[in-house]
Parts: C-alpha cells; sequence; structure tokens
C-alpha cells in the first residue's frame, strides 16, 4: 500500500526560538552593604557557584551555533539527475535548499545520447561520493536512476515525474495505456535527435513556470537522440532500494496516472502537487523536501519480494 508523506511547505519561515527558564539574578557580593534583613538567608558561596555556573551556560548556549543538520541525518549526499529536453540547470532551485540544509549536491550532465551513456554519466557521478547517497531523478532521468540505482552507495531514490520501468519493460507499451500527453505533438526530429517546439516547450513542458524562466530553460533545452526512449533496463533498482515519488497532477508531458500507477507499484513514499511537469522549477521546496526526507531515512529498505525474478529478498542497511 502507498504510504502518504506529509509535504514540507517551503522554506520562508523563521524556527521559533527556543524557550528556556528565566535565570534568578545573581546578587552582586562584590559591593559592601547591609546584610540581609531578618527572616532572609545570606546566599552562600555554594549557591552563588552553582548559580553563576547556570548563567555561564545559558549564555554558552545562547551563543553556540547550532549543529548543521547534515550532521544529524543518515545521509549527507545527493546525486541529481535531469530528463530529456532538459540539462543538469532545471535543478537549480532545488540544489541551492539541499545545500543551504547542509547537504553534499551534485547535479549529472546527461548526454542523452543513449540509456547506456546517461547511466554511464550517473554512474561517474556516484563513483566520486564519499559515503551513502540519495539518487534523484526528473522524467526521464527516473529510467536512468532506476538502471544506476544499484550502486553500493545509494540508499535511497526519488522520483519526480519520472518515468520508472521494470527491468526489461517496454515502458513506451506501458505509456499507451494511458492518454497521451500533449506535450508530444510539438516534438520537432532532426538528424537523428528530437526536441520539443518552442510552443509545445511553454505550453505544455514548462506550464507553470514563469515565462522569463521557461524561455531560459528553453534555450538550454537538451536534445535527445532518437533511440533513446527505445532502450529497455535490466534491473529495476526500486525493487531494492527505499523510493519516494512526487506526482504532478497538472502534467501535459506524462500522464499523472501513469505517475500514480509507478508510484504505488513501487510502493513509493507519495505526495501530489498542483505542478506541471517541472515541479523540480516550480516547487523546489516541496522537491527538496521529499529528498531530505530520503536522506533522513534509518533503518532498512522494506523487503520487496513481488515482481518476478529480478525482486531480491534482502534488507539494505542505511
Amino acid at each position: 500500500m502507498t504510504r502518504r508523506y506529509a509535504g514540507t511547505a517551503d522554506e520562508g519561515g523563521t524556527p521559533r526560538a527556543a524557550r528556556r527558564a528565566p535565570v534568578s539574578p545573581v546578587p552582586d557580593i562584590g559591593t559592601a552593604g547591609p546584610g540581609p534583613r531578618d527572616g532572609e538567608a545570606a546566599i552562600s558561596r555554594r549557591t552563588f557557584a552553582a548559580l553563576a555556573l547556570g548563567a555561564s551556560a545559558t549564555t554558552l548556549t545562547r551563543f553556540t551555533p547550532a549543529r548543521p543538520a547534515a550532521a544529524r541525518r543518515a545521509v549527507r549526499n545527493v546525486v541529481l539527475v535531469h530528463g530529456a529536453y532538459a540539462d543538469g540547470s532545471s535543478w537549480l532551485e532545488v540544489i541551492e535548499r539541499l545545500q543551504e540544509a547542509g547537504l553534499n549536491v551534485t547535479s549529472v550532465q546527461n548526454p542523452l545520447t543513449s540509456l547506456a551513456d546517461d547511466v554511464a554519466a550517473t554512474e561517474r557521478a556516484l563513483a566520486l561520493q564519499d559515503g551513502p547517497t540519495v539518487l534523484a531523478g526528473h522524467s526521464w532521468a527516473g529510467t536512468v536512476i532506476s538502471q544506476a540505482g544499484l550502486a553500493r552507495v545509494v540508499t535511497g531514490l526519488v522520483y519526480a515525474a519520472a518515468r520508472a520501468p521494470d527491468a526489461g519493460e517496454d515502458y513506451t507499451a506501458l505509456a499507451a495505456r494511458y492518454p497521451e500527453p500533449p506535450a508530444n505533438a510539438g516534438l520537432v526530429a532532426s538528424g537523428g535527435f528530437k526536441q520539443l517546439s518552442e510552443r509545445a516547450f511553454l505550453r505544455d513542458f514548462a506550464n507553470g513556470v514563469p515565462r522569463r524562466r521557461a524561455l531560459a530553460l528553453y534555450a538550454a533545452q537538451g536534445r535527445v537522440s532518437d533511440a533513446l526512449f527505445t532502450a529497455k533496463t535490466t534491473v529495476a533498482a526500486w525493487r531494492h532500494r527505499p523510493t519516494w515519488y512526487a506526482v504532478s497532477r497538472n502534467d501535459r508531458t506524462t500522464s499523472p496516472d501513469l505517475e500514480r500507477f509507478l508510484a504505488a507499484r513501487m510502493r513509493a513514499t507519495t505526495i501530489e502537487l498542483e505542478s506541471g511537469h517541472l515541479s523540480i522549477v516550480t516547487h523546489p521546496g516541496r522537491i527538496a523536501a521529499l529528498i531530505l526526507d530520503a536522506t533522513a531515512h534509518r533503518g532498512p529498505a522494506p523487503r520487496r519480494t513481488a515482481g518476478g525474478p529480478h525482486a531480491l529478498r534482502r534488507e539494505w542497511p542505511v
């Protein structure tokens, strides 16, 4: 059964200051003056020392910087993989939020020439990580992380409006069971590569993105090989790692119902956003929060035994 994740609001709020008990005033014993009034006990040196020590500790607590959030997390490395018709800059706002949280972030630049080439680029990024790593993919990159996600350092997978094929699955045939998304009509082919027309990019791929930002993303659009979407994965890493999924309810590039099916099939912790396909641009705070949830995950992954010969019956330590 799919678990629902209580989404964290975007950044902008200020944490409430920690409350502390008031400190009793310390008498000034260095100044001569009258002794204690009748019925009032004189303060002892031991009592004064204890009060002074407490006041000092309070002062130190007030000015000691908080430990970075990443130090308290199970994972401190994140690798982000972009989809088709995009490049690594599509993750920019998410990157900034993750870095502010103290995480080490790497954004892969996919060549988009073949599944093998994109997986190789992701594996090179994973090889540079110095410890446990969360691997996240948007759109087409869901296929890439499903293939590359069995790397030893990977402890969790995050999918944002992403493909998630099973091992050996014909994903095109699976997607054909759902209404064809409008963006497909805007593909322009040339020289063995495809890209989206400007109209399709702005209306269907980047719907919900401010026009100025959408035009900049269009200028950086990655052209995809004609053969990119025909390759099949040989493994489904989501069967062996904890998973998280962000569904885009207003997606015009991938069917939202297909996204829901994929999230349910992998039993992912799932959120749904009032977003077009580029939720990583329009809702960076929510996507970053989902990734942070994955980095905070502790304990073994759920045992997955269904799904044929590619399923593993083992626990993955995080």
